[in-house]
């Protein structure tokens, strides 16, 4: 089905979604917010620049954005897939809790804040160029890959990431001692057998951009994971 977006309220949109029993492309999207909020099926492709919210609480549907995305893209998402061919926003996978997304070139400020896991349940995000500050804050689980393609010039990463990290793992394609990292965090040069968990994800993002996998993998990735359970303790108490 689809659907011609640009006369339409977000509303409106939304509800012609659902009521939609065949998946759907919806073109000339403007900005319009909470598309697919914790929609369970469907395939959905959007042409043109989806508002906040998108794929909130998505709960099994698969999202392809032609373009770029607003914030909040994921926000508590606990299963399906979101494809971002562009950037998007800030707080990208907040409280992820499932699923996977894959955003083409750059991310803002706070990517993968309070992201976590349960059981099976193992969200994973893969940017594949730089972010903003804050990126993993909080992080209680899952899976947050950083590509650092599209150089231009900037960091990897902005300022201040993983604080509060206490759950999960980050892998970044930088070498280590490039990196600013908190106190409570462990960093290295991750290992081939600890990058093998980033490989599946590292090939699918490759596989959904056009992306040379070789050439990714011939610079080293940094790996980083909490090193207390309590790292709160390190950030706000005197010893």
């Amino acid at each position: 089905m689809v659907i011609k977006a640009n006369e339409l309220d977000f509303a409106t949109l939304n509800r012609t979604i659902r009521e939609s029993s065949d998946d759907v492309h919806i073109t000339g999207c403007l900005g319009q917010r909470f598309i697919a909020a914790g929609l369970s099926h469907k395939n959905i492709t959007i042409d043109g620049i989806p508002g906040n919210a998108l794929g909130a609480y998505l709960n099994g549907a698969n999202i392809t954005v032609d373009g770029n995305a607003q914030d909040a893209v994921g926000d508590t998402m606990n299963d399906g897939s979101i494809v971002i061919h562009g950037t998007v926003g800030d707080a990208v996978g907040y409280a992820m809790r499932g699923g996977q997304i894959f955003v083409q070139k750059n991310a803002g400020y706070r990517a993968g804040i309070h992201m976590k896991e349960y059981k099976e349940k193992k969200p994973v995000m893969v940017i594949g160029g730089r972010t903003g500050s804050f990126l993993g804050e909080y992080q209680a689980g899952g899976l947050i890959i950083v590509l650092g393609l599209h150089d231009d010039g900037k960091p990897i990463v902005g300022n201040f990431p993983c604080t509060g990290m206490h759950g999960g793992k980050v892998f970044l394609r930088e070498d280590v001692s490039k990196l600013k990292l908190p106190r409570q965090v462990s960093a290295h040069t991750a290992t081939d057998e600890e990058l093998d968990e980033a490989l599946p994800h590292i090939m699918r993002y490759c596989g959904l951009f056009g992306v040379d996998s070789e050439a990714i993998l011939e610079k080293p990735f940094t790996v980083i994971t909490p090193d207390s359970k309590n790292p709160y303790k390190q950030m706000y108490v005197q010893n």
